[in-house]
């Protein structure tokens, strides 16, 4: 998907909304457990209810993969039930040398056909590039994020002044574009939602912690909203697991308006649409 068609979304929906698919056997609603297939049919369902008020749906790979074989079957028709128009990121964060990266790339851009897949920066440039070699897909860097391990490293002061995922940040704008890099952003730090659009004014950004894990979007609409919207937002247990009845997707399908509805008005007062 291209950046344009992205924006194009956004506006149609009137919502930056991505909902993570992090499908968990423990966590399914009982009575899925009786069906062939639980996790499909519970993303099936999902995706129904949510479809409307979301632009992005972002499964979280290491969910289907722990399942061996048959998670990756359900993966590929997990992605084959999302409709066309909608952006779908492998949330993989990989990161090696440049070989490996190809085969990932090839991986989930070829064989699964994801519009984008997070990567880790910290092995340079060599560990990113090669996935641009694909048309209309994206990297999306781990820049700056919210788990309380991100303070061992990514917030520390280099010698010349700058944190390091604000050197990462820089180092990376080198490497491509507002057309090809998104950045991974957690939801509860403003100040760092400033620091980092004030690198990459232009850069969309994914940002995950609204909603389950404390994050405010009004904060995030305010430090991290430009002119074409530039963000994904992503709710996964706020949505998914709202409610662990036979009326989950229908409780999902509520959750994930009430955030479009919202993110609408932000649209508006920001003049995107």
């Amino acid at each position: 998907m291209t950046r344009e068609d992205l924006i194009a979304e956004i506006k149609t929906k009137k919502s930056f909304l991505c909902v993570g698919l992090d499908s968990d056997l423990k966590r399914l609603p009982k009575h899925l457990l009786k069906t062939e297939n639980p996790i499909l049919e519970f993303n099936k369902q999902i995706i129904e209810a949510t479809k409307d008020y979301c632009v992005a749906y972002k499964p979280n790979i290491a969910f289907y993969e722990s399942m061996g074989p048959e998670g990756w079957r359900v993966l590929e028709e997990t992605i084959q039930y999302i409709p066309s128009n909608k952006f779908i990121i492998a949330d993989a964060k990989r990161g090696d040398i440049g070989n490996t990266s190809k085969m990932y790339a090839k991986t989930f851009f070829e064989t699964y056909n994801f519009d984008a897949i997070t990567v880790a920066p910290y092995m340079g440039e060599d560990s990113v590039t090669p996935y641009f070699g694909f048309d209309s897909k994206w990297v999306i860097l781990l820049a700056a994020t919210s788990n309380s391990g991100g303070l061992d490293f990514q917030y520390k002061s280099l010698t010349n002044g700058k944190m390091l995922f604000e050197e990462v940040l820089e180092k990376s704008k080198e490497w491509g574009d507002s057309r090809n890099i998104m950045y991974v952003v957690g939801a509860t730090r403003a100040d760092i939602l400033q620091k980092v659009r004030a690198i990459v004014p232009d850069n969309f950004l994914l940002v995950p912690g609204v909603g389950a894990q404390g994050g405010s979007l009004r904060k995030v609409v305010e430090n991290g909203m430009n002119s074409a919207c530039g963000l994904l937002v992503n709710s996964s247990r706020g949505i998914i697991y709202a409610d662990d009845s036979e009326r989950f997707a229908e409780v999902a399908g509520e959750k994930a308006k009430e955030l479009q509805q919202e993110m609408e008005n932000y649209l508006k007062e920001y003049s995107v649409i």
